[in-house]
């Protein structure tokens, strides 16, 4: 099957463990957007290192970021499609994660916040789009994008308290680090991918989606092409019927080479 589109994952996918882009997958993706294939990012990070990643390879496509919450146009600084976290929801969230000491972070689009003086848990959670507050209270006057409970603690605090709500819950796990992102219940990977590939009309069949996460799933499934992590969780690696090698053995390129170089080689002049 032609693939028109390939669809990528940035950590533990497009990231090797040092959290570098090799040699032999940015040969990979230059490869693809020679032979004419769109290439876009669906990451759950923030805006500012998908941004920053499709810069740096080159890609000229909008990306889409905060687990599908957010699609942002980089080359016209235009927000394309947001699906923020009613503030019904988050607001009585985030006071209940702030009354109790839980670990908590507030994505507002571009903007990042958390508490001053709280403690650092995850590497992503540094950088120029990163502020702190007193207070939430200072800084929740609208819908966040989504937050971001951090901790086993946090995390299952949350769940006890809100588990029954009306929101999507995306819960990960890194080594024995557990999180969550509590995100609008339209919001996702998928959804995302869908809507940008029906803008270029592009089939669910023609797209090479690939990543190790729960939340990526709903993406491999839907993509005609889903292709799993060696890395990824064995309930990822279970949803899809092809698993590539691990992102520290360059499993983006090992895919691309097999699902879309191979195949371009051989079209005709």
């Amino acid at each position: 099957m032609r693939i028109d589109l390939i669809a990528l994952d940035l950590d533990g996918t497009l990231l090797d463990p040092e959290e570098q882009i090799t040699t032999r997958n940015r040969t990979a993706i230059r490869s693809a957007l020679e032979a004419g294939i769109r290439v876009v990012l669906v990451t759950g990070r923030g805006v500012d290192m998908p941004i920053k990643v499709s810069k740096d390879l080159g890609l000229n496509l909008p990306v889409i970021c905060c687990h599908g919450a957010l699609t942002k146009d980089f080359s016209a600084n235009r927000t394309l499609a947001h699906q923020p976290l009613p503030l019904q929801y988050a607001k009585p969230m985030v006071e209940f994660a702030e009354s109790r000491g839980l670990s908590l972070a507030i994505y507002s689009e571009e903007l990042f916040w958390r508490l001053e003086g709280s403690h650092v848990f995850m590497d992503d959670m540094r950088g120029p789009a990163w502020r702190e507050a007193k207070t939430f209270g200072d800084v929740l006057h609208s819908a966040p994008t989504f937050v971001r409970f951090l901790g086993e603690e946090s995390v299952e605090a949350m769940r006890r308290e809100f588990g029954d709500w009306p929101v999507a819950f995306r819960y990960e796990t890194w080594q024995s680090f557990v999180e969550c992102a509590v995100l609008n219940k339209d919001a996702s990977k998928k959804n995302a991918l869908a809507r940008l590939c029906a803008d270029f009309q592009i089939p669910a069949e023609r797209v090479l989606a690939i990543g190790d996460s729960r939340n990526d799933v709903p993406m491999l499934r839907w993509a005609g092409t889903g292709v799993a992590m060696a890395n990824a969780q064995p309930e990822v690696k279970e949803s899809v019927r092809y698993v590539t090698a691990s992102n520290a053995e360059d499993g983006v390129a090992a895919a691309i080479d097999k699902f879309v170089l191979r195949s371009v080689q051989k079209r005709p002049a």
